[in-house]
C-alpha cells in the first residue's frame, strides 16, 4: 500500500504539472483546503466554489505544489510508512493514512480559518505516519545527513528523539505562525502537528499483531 500511495500520488502531481497554469491553479482551488470556503459560505459562494463538498479534506492529500513538495514527502512516506504497514496490514494502513491526513486538514482549518491560500500535500498524512512509528519502534536508529558546510556528515539518532525533535519543530514553527500570515513560510505547520496527534492517537485501533520491529530505519535531516 505505501509504494500504491507513492505512485498514485505521483501520478496526480504528473497530472498537475501537465495541465495549464490557469487548469493547474483550478485544481489546487478546487480539490486543495481553502479554509474561508467553509468559514465564509457566502464568499465561496460569490467566487464559484461548490457548495457543501468536503471531498477536499481527501484529495488535498494527493497534490502537490512543486516538484521538490512531492519528492520530500514521498522520501518520507517510502522512509517510514512499510514499517507502519507492516503492523497495521495494507488496507488499515490505508485507513489509517487517510483519517490521518483528514485530521490535519481540520487541524490546519481550524488554525487559519479566514484563509483564502488553497493548501495541498502528503505532509499531514505522513505526520500521522510518523507518529505511528515513533510509539511502534521508538528503539529503531535513524540515519541523519548534517551538511556542515559542503561536507556531508552521517549519524544515528534513536527514532523517539528524531522524531520527538521534529514534532517540536513544528509546534513551534506553528506557534510562530500564529503571529502572522509572513512568519509561516507557507508551510502547514498545524496540520503537521495535527498529523502526527492523530496518528499517534488513532494508531490503537489500527495496530495488529503481525510485523517485528527493524533493528533500524533510514532516514535524510538537514540543516
Amino acid at each position: 500500500m505505501t509504494w500504491s500511495l507513492i505512485a498514485v500520488t505521483s501520478a496526480v502531481f504528473v497530472y498537475q504539472a501537465a495541465a495549464h497554469s490557469e487548469h493547474a491553479q483550478q485544481i489546487a482551488y478546487l480539490f486543495g483546503i481553502v479554509p474561508a470556503r467553509y468559514s465564509h459560505p457566502a464568499w465561496a459562494l460569490s467566487v464559484g466554489f461548490p457548495v457543501d463538498r468536503y471531498w477536499p479534506f481527501v484529495t488535498s492529500i494527493f497534490l502537490h505544489a512543486g516538484p521538490l513538495h512531492l519528492v520530500s514527502n514521498m522520501w518520507m512516506l517510502w522512509i517510514f510508512g512499510d514499517n507502519v504497514e507492516d503492523r497495521m496490514g495494507p488496507w488499515r494502513f490505508l485507513g489509517f493514512y487517510l483519517l490521518s491526513g483528514v485530521a490535519a486538514g481540520l487541524v490546519h482549518f481550524w488554525t487559519n480559518a479566514h484563509s483564502v491560500v488553497p493548501t495541498v500535500g502528503a505532509s499531514g498524512a505522513i505526520a500521522g505516519v510518523l507518529g505511528a512509528y515513533m510509539i511502534l519502534y521508538p528503539h529503531a536508529r535513524v540515519v541523519t545527513l548534517l551538511l556542515l558546510v559542503f561536507w556531508p556528515f552521517f549519524f544515528e539518532l534513536p527514532a523517539l528523539f528524531f522524531l520527538f525533535y521534529w514534532f517540536g519543530i513544528q509546534l513551534l514553527s506553528g506557534t510562530a505562525a500564529l503571529l502572522g500570515p509572513e512568519q509561516t513560510g507557507g508551510v502547514a505547520w498545524w496540520a503537521h502537528v495535527g498529523g502526527f496527534v492523530a496518528g499517534v492517537i488513532l494508531l490503537r485501533w489500527f495496530i495488529t499483531d503481525r510485523g517485528a520491529v527493524p533493528a533500524r530505519a533510514f532516514a535524510r535531516g538537514e540543516r
